[in-house]
């Protein structure tokens, strides 16, 4: 595994519709332990591909629940119900914080590496951290859904 530069704002990849991945490669498992590497090296609950310069449709995420990490390919919403506001943040946006209104919660169908489909029912952070990477994979960042910025605090 191998710790990879987490991409920040400005850097154009950031913008860009991720692509589907076709094949489950040795490759991809590779770049999803490294994904996870990264995303844990920075304290972070989530990371999609684009973050770190690949435009290909993979996330991490860990939000410290029953399940563990997850490395999820080609995730998408299939249902979403309720609405509710919390503050984010991302890696890709150090110092930034603001109050984002997303589904209360979603169900997600991926691809795990394995290359068996599940579906996933989340709420809570682990709803709103899937809603956060899926929209990394569509070029969608969490400041472009903020509704009011929110002073970070200093570490």
């Amino acid at each position: 595994m191998a710790l990879r530069q987490i991409r920040k704002n400005g850097d154009p990849v950031l913008r860009q519709k991720a692509h589907p991945v076709k094949k489950i490669t040795p490759q991809i498992i590779k770049l999803l332990n490294d994904m996870a590497e990264t995303m844990y090296d920075a304290n972070g609950v989530g990371l999609a591909a684009p973050q770190i310069g690949i435009s290909k449709r993979l996330i991490v995420i860990d939000v410290a629940d029953e399940h563990n990490l997850l490395k999820l390919i080609n995730p998408e919403i299939i249902a979403s119900s309720g609405k509710e506001t919390a503050i984010e943040g991302c890696l890709s946006f150090p110092g930034i914080a603001g109050e984002v209104e997303r589904a209360e919660a979603v169900t997600v169908r991926a691809l795990i590496p394995a290359g068996d489909t599940i579906e996933l029912k989340a709420t809570g952070l682990l709803a709103r951290a899937l809603q956060h990477e899926i929209d990394h994979l569509d070029g969608i960042l969490f400041v472009d859904r903020v509704s009011r910025f929110v002073e970070v605090e200093k570490k």
